[in-house]
């Protein structure tokens, strides 16, 4: 034995599963004994476990309130384990158990009584992966996702969760593991916290010379970036800005919404049109008066404002378009019709804005914007409904609800509602997704009936092709044919700045990074102030360590949302990558970050580490500790 403890560490890769009871501090001294006993017998009943400890190919170490099994075969061994063991323990409901898993280099030593023990990151990461859990959760690390991603058993299965804070600070990024009958759908506490955190905006300037800085650096980047947003606008090119909301009931305003957003989906649909998104527009008011700037910012030649209101079943729709150069109106209109005619309204609006602007259609094009959804007008008030909370800025469980509650009562009022259908699809594959939405089999197998059902009543529907798409993209990781499906939307939805965004975050999960790159330009030229958008595409360019791109689009968002707090600890960030210390001080300078709000305290940290003073920033760490 002396001889072995004299041996060279080697390292090997082990599977590890990490096993914990939860609560077993509180436990009696029988009651621990009784539950670790009971847990042992549980684990050795489980058929991975026996099939791999005849192979002679695992290792069993005690922790005390439970056990670390590293198993030298697969990496799906500890997975399956996993399974069977959370499938077990549903008959001993006192025995609440979490558990982690993760793949990397381990090594036995001897410990002091001269038994098996190990060592090494693979060991250390599996128990931090699993701190991240409560009771029932089997949380696994990215890297043993990413393994399993490639069998298509274990893809509806994975469900990810982000970075998570755990000892010392470090992060690590956990995938949530779980069935219907197993594991816990529910995002862990530790998470769920860090989720809620707010965020903060900038304290007051400290100096008048910091103040003086901010001002001058603020003037710079926003020239800089006008002069980058005024593009060449094709004549042929519109944004729709916001439908003001008339109607005495203030509750009518989704009528407004709905009715913008159908108007423009129509016109999106013609391939000679330039068309810019919902998402870049929201941000204007329904009539502002600096319209030539506006063009120039969403690079466009014309805007189309309008207004509606509605009495009982009555609604009035104002429209008027507007050459943005001169300000100059090239026609208006007024419709006096009844709800259930509005879509008259919205073809008619189309069609004449094609005409003005010399827009060559094609025959199928025509038929589409003449289309009439539903004969139900119940049924596309319950749409307009669940259409209004879907575009809301933010992506909020409850916003999630509400488009997803509207959208079920549209398509129960209507079977053959196809856009409904394919809007519900994406709502639920979404929330599946972001998790704004409890990530059940149920909410996907909704959402995957609901896209094959829009498909089955509109085989060519633009909507339903892109709904089938974000389904395998975000519910399976099905990638090849979420982007079949996508190629084939893009034909019916020339101007969907949806279809490339989806696509470039796509080919970003599979490292095809030239290709996510691209489609982020497409997706910015329709949807130029898509405040995510361009934040996500600033976080591509991180990735690949191209600061002064990733810079430039953190500019952008700036000139958007001005001093947004998130992007200017982004730009501190990059600017401690390149070894840049005085200006990542000038940007965290004007911070006083709360404990809600760990990325900005992170940054302000590392900072005062790379500087080598760390006592400036202890006595903040002791004030929120003790807060």
């Amino acid at each position: 034995m002396a001889g072995e403890g004299k041996k060279e560490i080697q390292l090997e890769i082990g599977h590890v599963l990490f096993i914990d009871l939860v609560g077993y501090s509180k436990f009696s001294i029988n009651d621990q004994h009784a539950a670790v006993e009971q847990l042992n017998r549980v684990v050795r009943a489980s058929e991975q476990f026996q099939q791999t400890e005849t192979a002679r190919r695992l290792l069993k170490i005690p922790t005390g309130d439970g056990m670390a099994l590293i198993f030298y075969s697969t990496p799906e061994a500890p997975v399956q384990c996993a399974l069977e063991i959370s499938r077990s323990l549903k008959r001993y409901p006192q025995l609440q158990v979490r558990m982690g898993i993760h793949s990397g280099p381990v090594s036995v030593v001897m410990d002091v009584n001269e038994r098996a023990n190990l060592a090494g990151a693979g060991m250390n990461i599996a128990q931090r992966v699993m701190d991240c859990g409560d009771a029932g959760h089997i949380l696994l690390s990215k890297r043993v996702a990413e393994d399993l991603e490639t069998h298509e058993k274990w893809r509806p299965l994975l469900h990810d969760l982000g970075s998570c804070e755990v000892k010392h600070g470090v992060r690590v990024a956990v995938v949530n593991l779980y069935t219907d009958q197993v594991g816990n759908a529910k995002v862990p506490l530790k998470l769920a916290v860090q989720k809620r955190r707010t965020r903060m905006r900038w304290a007051a300037m400290t100096t008048a010379l910091l103040a003086l800085a901010a001002i001058v650096g603020g003037i710079a980047i926003f020239s800089r970036n006008r002069a980058q947003l005024i593009l060449t606008a094709p004549e042929k090119s519109i944004a729709v800005l916001p439908f003001e909301n008339l109607s005495d009931d203030k509750a009518n305003a989704y009528l407004a919404e709905g009715i913008q957003d159908e108007i423009l989906t129509r016109l999106s649909k013609i391939a000679d049109l330039k068309v810019i998104s919902r998402t870049s527009t929201q941000h204007y008011k329904s009539a502002p008066g600096n319209l030539p700037e506006i063009a120039k910012q969403l690079g466009v030649a014309h805007i189309l404002e309008g207004s509606v209101q509605k009495r009982g079943d009555a609604v009035r729709v104002n429209v008027q378009l507007i050459k943005a150069a001169n300000d100059s109106h090239l026609w208006a209109d007024t419709f006096d019709r009844k709800l259930i005619d509005v879509f008259f309204v919205e073809s008619e609006v189309a069609k004449a804005i094609a005409e003005q602007l010399r827009v060559r259609l094609t025959g199928r094009e025509e038929q589409i914007l003449a289309a009439k959804p539903t004969e139900n007008v119940e049924a596309y008030d319950a749409y307009l409904r669940g259409l209004a909370y879907n575009l809301k800025t933010a992506t909020t469980p409850a916003n999630s609800l509400g488009a997803q509650k509207y959208l079920r009562e549209a398509v129960r009022l209507d079977s053959k509602f196809a856009v409904a259908w394919a809007l519900l699809s994406y709502v639920d594959a979404r929330g599946y997704l972001q998790l704004t939405l409890q990530p059940t089999t149920a909410l996907r197998e909704e959402a995957r009936q609901a896209a094959e059902t829009a498909l089955t009543l509109q085989p060519n529907l633009g909507e339903a092709l892109m709904a089938m798409g974000y389904y395998r993209y975000a519910c399976l990781k099905d990638y090849d044919t979420a982007v079949r499906y996508f190629e084939q939307a893009r034909h019916a939805l020339p101007n969907s700045s949806r279809i490339p965004e989806s696509l470039a975050y796509l080919e970003r999960r599979r490292n095809h990074w030239d290709q996510s790159e691209s489609y982020f330009n497409e997706a910015e030229r329709l949807d130029p102030r898509n405040v995510s958008l361009l934040t996500q595409y600033a976080q591509t360019y991180i990735c690949l360590r191209r600061f002064p791109e990733a810079l430039r689009k953190l500019d952008q968002v700036l000139n958007i949302v001005p001093d947004d707090l998130d992007t200017l600890v982004q730009k501190a960030s990059i600017a401690q990558a390149e070894g840049d210390l005085p200006q990542a001080a000038m940007l965290l300078a004007l911070l006083h970050p709360a404990a809600n709000n760990p990325g900005a305290l992170e940054t302000q940290v590392y900072q005062a580490i790379l500087e080598r003073h760390p006592e400036q920033i202890i006595p903040r760490l002791k004030e929120i500790l003790a807060s």
